[in-house]
């Protein structure tokens, strides 16, 4: 169902290819702004699903897909740009790829669905990762705007969020499948 939430959600996907397009133009001003919407979007886009109690099951799952495509798509190009360092793109790449995997596996071998749920931590890392992003494209676009270790800082505070909150979704998913081997185990 199409309401207001998804059409923000849509939006926000749309936000993903004029973002990089402006990038790979060095627009980073223009990039910013475009990120900047994106990120609005997916603020509103939950909001306005609580407050108008229009939450779907099509939001629910393009909304995290929404997220990662422009979360995604933004550390590997601002990585491939030198905006940021490649290793931390490497991080946050394979941290959500490891929870995909994890959680498509979990969805095979476990016959009770796992709520997907963001914990405080992955909040916490998603935040420190958005707001590492618009800081690496302020500094590409005018290295002068910010002093140079407010960049290095976040960087590391992104580092170790998402290190910490791939560790902490990699201990639930084993939880979870430990618990499921135990019931289908039979006493011995």
């Amino acid at each position: 169902m199409l309401n207001l939430p998804n059409t923000l959600t849509l939006i926000r996907i749309l936000t993903v290819p004029i973002f990089l397009e402006c990038l790979a133009y060095h627009l980073y001003w223009e990039a910013l702004v475009v990120f900047a919407i994106g990120g609005i979007t997916d603020f509103f886009d939950g909001l306005t699903a609580r407050w108008l109690n229009q939450q779907t099951a099509l939001g629910a799952y393009l909304d995290p897909v929404a997220d990662k495509l422009l979360v995604i798509s933004s550390f590997i190009m601002l990585g491939l740009i030198d905006g940021i360092p490649m290793w931390l793109t490497v991080v946050v790449v394979v941290r959500d790829v490891l929870i995909v995997v994890g959680y498509g596996a979990i969805y095979l071998l476990v016959e009770e669905r796992m709520a997907v749920r963001p914990s405080w931590i992955g909040k916490w890392s998603t935040t420190f990762q958005l707001l590492t992003l618009a800081l690496a494209l302020v500094t590409l676009h005018d290295a002068n705007l910010l002093p140079g270790f407010v960049l290095t800082l976040f960087i590391a505070l992104s580092a170790s969020a998402t290190v910490a909150s791939g560790l902490q979704y990699l201990y639930r998913g084993l939880i979870l499948l430990q618990n499921r081997a135990r019931s289908i185990t039979p006493p011995s």
